[in-house]
């Protein structure tokens, strides 16, 4: 139960709620996860992203389930420590606070390096704490900012199409479809960006602030991932077809070096403009994400219980927020970008196997059964597909978390 006086407003409708989403999709994977990818799966660059997708419905499928059955804030790690027990519920809400802080400072990092790489560290941490003023501010004016910034994106990477594959140097042979390198490329190619579809996990997590989440959230959660894929297909293809796989994999910044190679160099600066967006709109939904699941942790006392703290104006987890920015910002001041995406994805595919093992206790028909089981097996042979440091780093950050709820356990028998 959440102590009285502790709960959250809930000020978030449908559109709020893809909104908050897409701000934490598009972007992330657009800008950060799409190279990488071509460089792991080459000519299966597309199939690998078909699989992320797929698997990206059975998550989205299970956690609206879950989030109309439990509407508060904690996404996973409510659902576990409700369905599975609580162990596993710390388990996802560890994996997801490590996971997404991580992921927090790659955005940050992001923003800096396009706004001015020079000082991008510099960059970084004002972003950080610029966002995490908005956050504390409540959640509807991030939701507005969050709708500038989508619309903003959109239209930036609307051009990138338009221009790329209205170009002379667009060629559909360079798309490779069907002709993958090796499966197990393309498995890891999937698991990166599936990076790039976790940002739909904001609109469970922000369940306790959105109207009518039995409704709403079932609504969102899908339309969301939708619209993502819809995007993420049309960059792909017609990034694809202007540098193709190899070039694609070895460049830093995919979307504007296509459309230099389309021909259209002046396009280059905005494009930029827009990544540096886009990586603000990805922060801001991660930093409201992370959070809350603090919050949820915080209430049970698997977080020091200050962080629980409701602000009595604004009704936000305003402690939580402003320690997640901290130590956010200092990632941001320290760390490099190099490895993040490949640790988040690992943090988030452990995140989502247990919602799909929670999902699963829902209902015990066989066709209500089918989703979760898929998007559990999927996690898993995505999660020990990515790069082997990301897994090993992963597997030891769950140990730690793991030691810890033992210890905290052993005390509390005492």
């Amino acid at each position: 139960m959440t102590p009285a006086g502790s709960e959250l407003r809930r000020t978030l409708g449908v559109g709020d709620a893809v909104v908050v989403g897409l701000g934490a999709m598009i972007g992330a994977g657009i800008f950060a996860a799409l190279a990488p990818a071509a460089g792991a799966a080459g000519t299966g660059l597309l199939t690998g992203l078909a699989v992320a997708a797929a698997l990206a419905y059975c998550n989205a499928m299970s956690s609206a389930r879950l989030a109309a059955r439990h509407p508060v804030s904690g996404g996973a790690y409510v659902y576990g420590r409700e369905r599975l027990g609580e162990f596993w519920g710390c388990l996802a809400g560890w994996s997801f606070i490590v996971g997404k802080t991580a992921s927090c400072a790659a955005m940050a990092l992001t923003v800096g390096a396009y706004v001015w790489p020079e000082w991008s560290h510099v960059v970084a941490v004002a972003a950080v704490v610029a966002l995490t003023a908005v956050n504390y501010g409540g959640v509807q004016k991030s939701a507005w900012l969050t709708r500038v910034i989508v619309a903003v994106v959109l239209a930036v990477l609307a051009s990138v199409v338009a221009v790329c594959l209205g170009s002379g140097r667009s060629d559909p042979g360079r798309l490779g479809v069907g002709v993958p390198e090796g499966a197990g490329g393309v498995l890891e190619a999937a698991g990166l960006l599936f990076f790039a579809f976790a940002g739909y996990a904001r609109v469970a997590t922000l369940g306790e602030e959105v109207r009518d989440p039995r409704r709403t959230i079932p609504r969102a959660i899908p339309l969301a991932l939708g619209i993502a894929l819809a995007v993420y297909a049309c960059v792909a293809v017609a990034v694809l077809s202007v540098l193709g796989p190899v070039a694609l994999g070895r460049s830093p910044a995919p979307l504007v070096d296509a459309v230099r190679a389309a021909g259209v160099a002046e396009l280059a600066p905005v494009v930029r403009a827009g990544a540096g967006v886009a990586a603000l709109g990805a922060l801001l939904a991660l930093i409201l994400g992370v959070s809350r699941t603090t919050l949820a942790m915080a209430r049970d006392r698997q977080l020091p219980e200050a962080l629980a703290a409701v602000h009595p104006r604004f009704r936000v987890p305003h402690r939580a927020e402003l320690a997640v920015g901290a130590v956010v910002a200092v990632l941001a001041a320290t760390v490099d970008l190099r490895g993040a995406i490949g640790f988040s994805s690992f943090g988030v595919l452990v995140y989502y196997a247990v919602a799909n093992a929670s999902a699963w206790t829902l209902d015990r028909s066989a066709a209500s059964r089918v989703v979760p089981a898929l998007g559990l097996v999927g996690c898993a042979v995505l999660a020990f597909a990515l790069p082997a440091a990301s897994v090993v780093v992963g597997v030891g950050v769950l140990a730690v978390g793991a030691v810890a709820y033992g210890v905290r356990g052993r005390r509390a028998s005492r």
